[in-house]
């Protein structure tokens, strides 16, 4: 009776440990459903239906972009959080993630344990941008206009607590400036006023930009990435200039539910890396201002933990409140 009791309990363990192998071996079966947190149109978006085309491509299924919008993407978040952890549900990351917790934020969910990262996909670099009218031809020539100016000059976000409004704020930090800050309901509004002449600068993608700069509405005069951008490609970098190593903007990455298979997980990574390096792809996003990155996970769990100790110091300093 005990070996025969005890060869039932052997052989119903093993077939526990090897549902999740089968479910692995043959992931993926179902459609994977790439979720994100703004609307449809924007460059988020945009990025994630590229993504999500050239891995339906190459893992022979479907992969859909699902938008939900809402709470500073907060709804998305947790409804991945808290979905099976089968890879079939991913969130298509944004700094979004780490300036809540940044702010003290109390969300239903928490950044570092219930989600699995697969890797920091791309990346849309912060510029700054001027209104002609300010005497000034290059970023060392700005800063010493507002460090001769302290609070006198006006800059716009897409709103209070925005990646748009803390890039201002570090580049401010960083360079011991002081400006005033004009919170927008979006970026559009924020921009309008820049080419008017009502704020003097902002630090935003270049995403629709090049033109502007082109017919001389906006000028140009560095970017927070560590190499020149293609669509603007005599604009210096930051780091080349004045901030050395410099880097800041909008990026994307991909999470899927905690304790989603490690072998999972492994084979989401190396078909999102594979992505990046179609020349489709490239050129696409060169065409978008966006730069592709590609991380292991490891490298992206790393990078979200700093980013969250960056913002939280940015946030304190500057003593910036979400209005």
């Amino acid at each position: 009776m005990f070996r025969t009791a005890t060869r039932i309990a052997v052989a119903v363990a093993a077939l526990i440990c090897a549902g999740p192998v089968v479910a692995q071996d043959s992931y993926p079966s179902s459609p994977i459903r790439v979720v994100v947190g703004f609307a449809p149109g924007g460059i988020t978006d945009v990025v994630a239906r590229l993504m999500a085309q050239k891995l339906a491509v190459q893992m022979n299924t479907s992969a859909l972009v699902e938008n939900k919008v809402g709470a500073n993407t907060s709804i998305a978040a947790e409804y991945v959080a808290r979905s099976r952890p089968d890879g079939y549900n991913l969130l298509f990351a944004t700094p979004s993630q780490v300036l809540s917790p940044a702010f003290g934020e109390k969300l239903s969910y928490d950044l570092f344990k219930d989600f699995t990262p697969i890797t920091l996909y791309a990346t849309s670099p912060q510029l700054l941008f001027v209104n002609p009218s300010v005497p000034a031809k290059t970023a060392a020539e700005f800063i010493a206009y507002v460090k001769a100016n302290p609070d006198k000059l006006a800059y716009g976000s897409a709103g209070a607590g925005s990646i748009v409004h803390l890039g201002a704020a570090l580049f401010l930090q960083t360079n011991g400036l002081t400006a005033l800050h004009v919170p927008y309901k979006g970026s559009a509004p924020a921009l309008q006023d820049l080419i008017g002449g009502r704020i003097q600068f902002a630090m935003q993608s270049q995403s629709g930009m090049p033109p502007l700069v082109k017919e001389g509405r906006v000028k140009a005069l560095g970017i927070a990435s560590l190499k020149r951008s293609a669509q603007l490609p005599d604009v210096p970098t930051l780091s080349e200039t004045v901030m050395p190593g410099f880097q800041m903007g909008s990026w994307n990455g991909v999470l899927a539910a905690a304790q989603t298979p490690p072998a999972i997980v492994r084979r989401l990574n190396a078909e999102m890396l594979k992505s990046l390096q179609d020349g489709e792809m490239k050129a696409k996003f060169a065409q978008e201002g966006v730069e592709a990155l590609g991380t292991s996970p490891e490298e992206f769990s790393t990078y979200l933990h700093s980013e969250v100790d960056r913002w939280t110091r940015v946030i304190k300093t500057g003593n910036i409140k979400l209005e």
